[in-house]
């Protein structure tokens, strides 16, 4: 892996310094971020951290992937835990 990437869902996905991960995601082509804890499609949408539309787990913790910074080696998986 280099130093500009992260996994997501085991796959590495590059990133530019500054990138947040769903932004980065979306420009891996990846507009599913799979489901959320009661099995809900998430995405990136509004892109502020208000809608909570984009969950996922950081390193198992869930948080808005529009308003954490994508980092190198950080374990990206969809919010509902599972790598489906």
């Amino acid at each position: 892996m280099s130093d500009n990437t992260f996994l997501w869902q085991g796959q590495p996905i590059a990133f530019t310094a500054g990138e947040s991960i769903a932004a980065a995601l979306t420009a891996a082509g990846i507009m599913n971020f799979g489901p959320d804890m009661a099995g809900r499609d998430t995405r990136y949408f509004c892109g502020i951290g208000a809608c909570q539309g984009c969950l996922v787990q950081v390193d198992g913790r869930l948080t808005e992937s529009c308003l954490t910074p994508a980092s190198a080696g950080l374990q990206v998986t969809n919010a509902g835990g599972t790598h489906g």
